[in-house]
């Protein structure tokens, strides 16, 4: 299976790197980062724009983040006849359900390799050298520890001081069990990817990966049991890989699905979230607690380092790390195209949230009635069971709202009835996740796409 790289980037640069150096070096792919079609990137306000690619100060922080934390490559092929390693660096590769060269780790300094090639020192090196956040970092083992930063939250009034919050920086929202909503800025989560939280008496997971706009929450509790993750700091179709401290297994960030290790074929439950610009989130949230940047490093929060990427792929029409070409030559989306997921009962369905425009999808997927407030401008798309007191409202957008037929009721993004007669009323939120369409196919390669293999409605 051939796999596709980025040639108009030093395809081997780290995650930090390519997103501050590597854009700057392509000249003319700048340009088109910053102002071409499709994706997060081409969107940025005047306001926003001081917070995206900078040389200078911002790339140097990087480079010395690389120095400190890149091991040196020590490749040594040992795959058996059955195409795995036994057990290496703790990971039992004789479990998995894809194969160790598809796995690639980012060892910074312009050099990647293969979990099928990697040494022992190697791997055990890079875990957690893009640090997770851990609210719970004082269970952990001392080394891991050492490596883990810290959970801390602000209030929105303070967040208004701050330098890493812009009205345009996208959040990973989410509202926990007891009512309180949360905002996890990706200007924190860009340099961090992971947060292990428990939350309104909920264990969860919060991640994030730069290079596929993913954004999604987890429930990280499996059979009764509470996994920790960190980071090991490979790639999988270009998607973060996560792994789980108490069995080693390697997990696909965007599918929840665990790949290598005795956990494999397990999916973690997929939690309602949503990923919006801040003052969004805030307008609809204002009692929001906010991720600080009190995290125990040292990262230049206050800039998005991947503002560009999305356009620069396109530019460049190949991604920065292999992905599979049928899957990111996928004829139906442009491989950077914002969608939501969907998934009820094993069907999955995705909504773009830039092609069609601001609207409501009315829609159905495996018998669940489902509505889609999205909102292009804003760059969301927020899933919502319709149903209100057993009968299934069917939606349109008007003028920033959206409306109902049956009762000319008005919504807002959050899925609350603002005036009309059922004022008050909210709709419940289903579990969803957002990413660029390539790293969402790869997850649910059966996927339907809204308004392509499915009518709009």
């Amino acid at each position: 299976m051939r796999r596709t790289a980025l040639s108009g980037f030093p395809v081997r640069s780290s995650r930090l790197a390519l997103g501050l150096t590597s854009l700057l070096m392509v000249g003319g792919i700048v340009a088109a980062a910053c102002s071409g079609s499709g994706g997060d990137g081409d969107t940025q306000s005047a306001e926003g724009a001081e917070h995206g690619v900078t040389a200078g100060a911002v790339a140097e922080e990087v480079e010395a983040v690389d120095a400190a934390a890149a091991p040196e490559s020590s490749a040594s092929p040992a795959l058996n006849e059955a195409g795995d390693r036994g057990v290496i660096a703790g990971v039992d590769t004789t479990i998995r359900s894809v194969a160790l060269e598809d796995i690639i780790f980012d060892l910074f300094r312009g050099q990647m390799v293969s979990f099928a090639e990697a040494s022992e020192e190697t791997i055990l090196d890079l875990v957690d050298a893009i640090p997770p956040l851990d609210a719970n970092r004082d269970l952990l083992e001392p080394e891991a520890q050492q490596r883990v930063g810290t959970v801390r939250y602000i209030t929105a009034e303070e967040a208004a001081d701050s330098d890493f919050l812009w009205n345009t920086v996208l959040v990973v929202g989410y509202v926990a069990d007891d009512g309180q909503p949360y905002a996890f800025p990706i200007s924190i989560l860009n340099f961090h990817e992971i947060v292990d939280e428990t939350l309104g008496g909920r264990a969860v997971l919060i991640t994030y990966c730069p290079l596929c706009r993913s954004g999604v929450v987890y429930e990280r509790v499996l059979d009764g049991r509470v996994l920790n993750f960190g980071n090991t700091n490979a790639l999988l179709q270009s998607d973060l890989v996560m792994f789980d401290r108490q069995t080693n297994s390697y997990w696909f960030q965007t599918g929840g699905e665990a790949v290598v290790g005795p956990l494999t074929g397990a999916r973690l439950t997929v939690l309602p979230s949503v990923t919006v610009r801040w003052e969004n989130w805030l307008e609809e949230h204002p009692d929001t607690l906010v991720l600080s940047s009190d995290t125990g490093f040292e990262r230049p929060y206050h800039d998005d380092p991947f503002a560009g990427l999305a356009g620069a792929i396109e530019a460049n029409r190949r991604p920065p790390f292999p992905v599979d070409s049928e899957i990111f030559q996928d004829p139906r989306l442009p491989a950077t195209e914002l969608v939501v997921g969907v998934e009820v009962d094993g069907t999955a369905r995705a909504y773009p949230i830039t092609a069609h425009g601001t609207l409501a999808v009315n829609d159905v997927v495996a018998g669940q009635p489902v509505v889609v407030f999205i909102d292009a401008q804003a760059l969301f798309g927020v899933a919502f069971d319709p149903t209100v007191d057993g009968r299934v409202l069917r939606f349109r957008s008007d003028d920033g709202a959206y409306v109902d037929a049956e009762t000319g009721s008005s919504w807002d993004g959050g899925g609350r009835a603002v005036n009309g007669p059922l004022a008050g009323a909210q709709l419940r939120q289903l579990p969803s996740r957002t990413a660029f369409w390539f790293s969402y196919l790869s997850a649910f390669p059966e996927v339907t796409v809204a308004g392509v293999d499915t009518p709009l409605e």
